[in-house]
C-alpha cells in the first residue's frame, strides 16, 4: 500500500462515527463552547479517559494497521497532553498527540519519518470523497517535542486512491525546493503545490482549521480561527482539482533534508522525538451549505 505515492512526494512540496470507547465524566480541561452543526461523515474526536492500546484495534477510531512505522502500534505512537481542550472537544473529548521516533518508517520508505491516522470507516472510494465536505481540526504545538522547521511536513492531507497525488496538503517548515522565508507558517496547498491559504504557526494555542471540500464543484474553501474563538472564512472558493477519489490522514510526515529522492535517501536526525498535537477531528457534511464554526 501506498508504494506508487514516490513520485508525488518526489515532484511535489456506512456515514456515521465510528463506536467510541466509554468516556470519563471528568475532565482537567474547560468545556469550549461550539457545537457541531452538520451530520458528521466520520468522527475522530477521542473520548475523555481513552487508553492508548484502544486505538490498536480495529474497534478504534482509525485504521490500526497504517500508517506507521513497521514495528510501532499506535500506543506506540499516541501521546495524550492535558490542557484546555480545543474548540470543538470541550469537556468530553481530549486532544491526541502524533509522535515520532526513529522507528517510525512506514514499509520502506526509509527517507520518510511517519504517523499518519486514517478514520477506520474511511474507504478510498466512500463517502469522503462525494459531494460537500468539511473538514475539520485543530493543532497546538508541544514545546517538549518541537518540529524541526529546516524539515518539510505534512500534517493533514487527502490523498488520491492510486497514490499518485494530494488533492489538498496541510504542510509546515520549509518546503523542499522553496524558500526558508515562511517556514514558520502553516501552508494548505493544492494538488499542484499552490497555495491557497499560509498562517504563522502560534507556539502554546490551539489554531482551528476546517477545509470545505466541493467535490462537484472542484472548490475548496478554508475556514481559521485561534483558540476558542469562532472559524471564519479565510480563503476561497477556490479552484482546486480534487478528482481522485481516497482518504485522509491526519498526523506527521517528515520529510528528509539533502536529497532529490526524499522517499527512499536523505537526512533525519537520530533520536528523533517530535510531536503534533490534534484535537477535534471530524469530518461533516456540508452538502445544504452548513459548516460548523
Amino acid at each position: 500500500m501506498q508504494q506508487a505515492l514516490t513520485a508525488f512526494f518526489i515532484l511535489a512540496g456506512s456515514a456515521f462515527a465510528a463506536p467510541r470507547p466509554q468516556a470519563s465524566t471528568t475532565s482537567s480541561a474547560p468545556a469550549a463552547t461550539a457545537s457541531i452543526k452538520c451530520p458528521i461523515v466520520f468522527d475522530g474526536r477521542v473520548p475523555v479517559g481513552t487508553a492508548g492500546t484502544f486505538f490498536d484495534s480495529s474497534n478504534g477510531l482509525f485504521n490500526p494497521d497504517y500508517v506507521k512505522g513497521n514495528d510501532l502500534k499506535w500506543s506506540d505512537i499516541l501521546k495524550f497532553p492535558t490542557g484546555e481542550a480545543s474548540r470543538f472537544d470541550g469537556a468530553e473529548y481530549q486532544a491526541v498527540e502524533v509522535t515520532l521516533s526513529d522507528k517510525s518508517i512506514f514499509q520502506q520508505q526509509k527517507g520518510f519519518r511517519r504517523a499518519g491516522l486514517q478514520f477506520i470507516q474511511d474507504s478510498s472510494t466512500g463517502p469522503g470523497t462525494t459531494g460537500v465536505k468539511t473538514l475539520h481540526f485543530s493543532v497546538r504545538q508541544d514545546t517538549a517535542k518541537p518540529l524541526n522547521l529546516t524539515h518539510e511536513y505534512l500534517n493533514v492531507w487527502h490523498e488520491a486512491a492510486d497514490y499518485s497525488a494530494d488533492q489538498i496538503m496541510f504542510q509546515t517548515g520549509q518546503i523542499i525546493g522553496k524558500s526558508a522565508s515562511d517556514k514558520n507558517n502553516f501552508k494548505i496547498l493544492d494538488r499542484a503545490g499552490k497555495s491557497l491559504y499560509s498562517v504563522a504557526m502560534e507556539k502554546t494555542a490551539w489554531q482551528n482549521f476546517a477545509i470545505k471540500l466541493d467535490y462537484s464543484k472542484n472548490q475548496v474553501q478554508i475556514y481559521y480561527s485561534v483558540g476558542q474563538n469562532p472559524l471564519k472564512s479565510v480563503a476561497g472558493p477556490s479552484s482546486a482539482d480534487l478528482s481522485g477519489q481516497g482518504q485522509f490522514q491526519m498526523g506527521i510526515l517528515k520529510k528528509p533534508t539533502g536529497t532529490s529522492d526524499v522517499v527512499n535517501a536523505g537526512y533525519q536526525e537520530s533520536k528523533l522525538n517530535e510531536g503534533q498535537i490534534y484535537g477535534g477531528l471530524f469530518l461533516e457534511d456540508s452538502a445544504s451549505g452548513c459548516v460548523s464554526l
